[in-house]
């Protein structure tokens, strides 16, 4: 027997629930007949004037509810878990996995594989469509839960069979096209493994989804990433520079092309293909309206622009201005020559600013991983100890767990902050808060 999901955690006071004797604890079975078997069938099935409501209560006895309403008009009713089913995990066990190159002893969380289309539309992850049928698919187009995100990876079906180490892998552009018929829009994400799905096979991938396009609104291409934990799992090769220069000339062609056909470039690289080639990060006009910006796609183009058009507003308000103020900044290997230069624009220009920038060289997961996201605070402390950081540290916001101050490896903030006995401040991805936390919130200027 499925486990209920639907259970109620609190009733609104005055709601509609409330009268009707909701209470927490109860549990919603069925609405006009059909089973809820998430908070998609229940926001759906509650739309209607017209409602009945089958409800087991706490104490056992099953109360049918009859309900008139206005159209749309909210019942009231907050649910122990707010999907209202278990998050479907990944049935794969993909070559390049990220997840299977972690240490042993980190919370139990981070090994959790989520492959859950639902969690896509509602969060913006990637999901590989192996562990849903032709239920899902419909129930996606049903309720036009769109965007969905999708890791395609290759559409060659035998080589996506093998890269997922899945039997019923083969078939993504079948569901595809299905959804692209059904009105959803799709963003795709091709990790790209040296040898295995780049080159001819990468043309291939591309030149399929993009005859999909407009349902197809992006592609971006991502490198696998590679930590020093990857004993007895499939041998990959990083990217480096000549390889990476060459996907970067692939790529190029494929969105002159695309460009001119669709008004649109269509497919993106990751940033650290042209970190890693040591060419110069395409310009902020050329991600048109940063499709894939949730999956880090132009970020450095986007801060880039923020950056100095929200810094150029400020000096055109406070001109001849000074602070006293000394910061650092820890970042990673990846980002570390955009933040120097967006840290010594801002200091060279405000007199009395002192801005110190960091490298912070990931030892935990190995030096092929330079993004700043998977830095740890055990790697912050054992590079920074030695260093003088001013009034504050700086950090972004991505190296902690979303909605908590934790990073990767259980280090607390406050933890960092007590051992480096340092004011330790986290940062959003936007240019304005990057200029504003440089500056200080309480900052106010002072002529000479």
């Amino acid at each position: 027997m499925k486990k209920q999901n639907a259970i109620v955690s609190h009733v609104l006071p005055g709601s509609i629930a409330e009268e009707s004797g909701i209470e927490a604890g109860d549990i919603v079975v069925s609405v006009n007949g059909v089973k809820i078997e998430d908070v998609f069938d229940y926001r759906f099935l509650i739309t209607n004037e017209n409602i009945v409501l089958e409800v087991l209560k706490k104490h056992g006895e099953i109360w049918e509810i009859e309900i008139e309403k206005d159209e749309y008009e909210d019942l009231g009713i907050e649910f122990n878990n707010s999907l209202m089913d278990e998050l479907k995990h990944c049935r794969n066990k993909c070559i390049f996995c990220f997840i299977d190159q972690l240490p042993k002893g980190m919370r139990d969380t981070l090994y959790f594989k989520d492959d859950d289309f639902r969690m896509s539309f509602l969060m913006g992850n990637y999901v590989t469509l192996t562990n849903i049928g032709e239920h899902e698919i419909n129930k996606i187009i049903k309720y036009k839960l769109s965007p969905i995100n999708i890791s395609v990876h290759t559409t060659n079906p035998e080589l996506r069979i093998y890269m997922l180490n899945n039997r019923f892998a083969g078939n993504i552009l079948e569901k595809i096209r299905k959804l692209i018929e059904g009105g959803i829009t799709i963003n795709c994400q091709i990790v790209l493994c040296r040898d295995i799905n780049d080159g001819k096979e990468l043309d291939r991938t591309i030149q399929d989804l993009t005859q999909l396009c407009p349902g197809i609104n992006s592609i971006s291409v991502v490198p696998v990433g590679i930590t020093k934990y990857r004993q007895n799992l499939f041998e990959l090769k990083p990217f480096d520079r000549d390889s990476s220069e060459k996907v970067i000339e692939q790529i190029s062609k494929w969105q002159k092309k695309l460009l001119n056909k669709y008004s649109s470039r269509a497919v993106y690289l990751a940033d650290e293909f042209y970190i890693m080639a040591g060419k110069d990060i395409p310009g902020y006009d050329e991600y048109e309206d940063f499709p894939q910006i949730e999956n880090g796609v132009g970020l450095i183009a986007l801060m880039d622009f923020e950056v100095k058009q929200y810094f150029e507003n400020i000096l055109q308000n406070n001109n001849d201005k000074m602070i006293s103020r000394h910061v650092s900044i820890a970042t990673g290997v990846s980002a570390y020559e955009y933040i120097k230069k967006w840290a010594d624009l801002i200091a060279g220009a405000i007199k009395g600013l002192k801005v110190d920038v960091y490298k912070i060289i990931n030892r935990f997961f190995g030096e092929n991983v330079t993004v700043a996201g998977l830095i740890t605070g055990q790697d912050l402390f054992d590079q920074l100890k030695d260093k003088v950081l001013g009034e504050e540290l700086l950090i972004t916001k991505s190296m902690l767990k979303s909605g908590e101050e934790v990073f990767l490896d259980d280090y607390t903030l406050d933890m960092l902050r007590s051992k480096l006995n340092t004011k330790i401040i986290s940062v959003d991805n936007k240019g304005e808060d990057f200029v504003n936390k440089i500056l200080g919130t309480e900052v106010s200027y002072n002529s000479e």
